[in-house]
């Protein structure tokens, strides 16, 4: 089936070109989504007359996409995970946290446009890449750090004394009674 393209696709081609793609393809999603039409010799001549204006629009979300990547790149991450021994992530960071992190941010981001080939398990300096349009990508500064480091430490230090400390005391005391 050939289709003239009525937007930049990835993997397929860009705005005007015409492609083969499958049938279903083409009738059950690109061309009900506006993405493409068919080609024929009359809707070439109608797709010349909306050239311009496809352009503009492609051209005004290229833009969009330029200055949230801008935003991306100005603005570094961090996420506070909890760890266990060894530094190791209970559970692990994925792209539903990043996405999280930077609309905390102020940088709203559908988190199926973050490229991250696994989860992130371990604590570190991450730079993660971000699709937001087939000609505009960014990379994130990611930091994963401990969470609550402080709280961490205050906590084993004040329960380990109490417990040593009182059967020292007794046995101590029993001692000195018995003498």
């Amino acid at each position: 089936m050939k289709l003239i393209l009525r937007a930049d696709i990835e993997n397929l081609g860009r705005l005007g070109e015409i492609v083969t793609v499958k049938p279903g393809y083409g009738r059950n999603y690109l061309v009900p989504q506006g993405l493409a039409m068919l080609a024929t010799e009359g809707n070439q001549k109608v797709f010349e007359q909306e050239r311009r204006k496809l352009q503009e629009k492609m051209d005004s979300i290229r833009f969009s996409a330029q200055e949230t990547a801008d935003k991306i790149k100005a603005a570094p991450i961090t996420i506070e995970v909890r760890v266990g021994e060894g530094d190791k992530l209970y559970g692990s960071v994925t792209t539903a946290n990043i996405a999280d992190a930077l609309t905390e941010a102020g940088i709203e981001i559908d988190r199926r446009k973050i490229v991250l080939d696994d989860p992130i398990r371990s604590l570190g300096v991450y730079s993660i890449q971000v699709r937001l349009h087939p000609d505009v990508q960014a990379e994130i500064a990611l930091t994963v750090k401990r969470h609550g480091l402080d709280e961490v430490e205050e906590e084993p230090v004040v329960e380990a004394p109490v417990e040593t400390a009182e059967p020292v005391e007794e046995s101590g005391q029993a001692e000195e009674t018995a003498e």
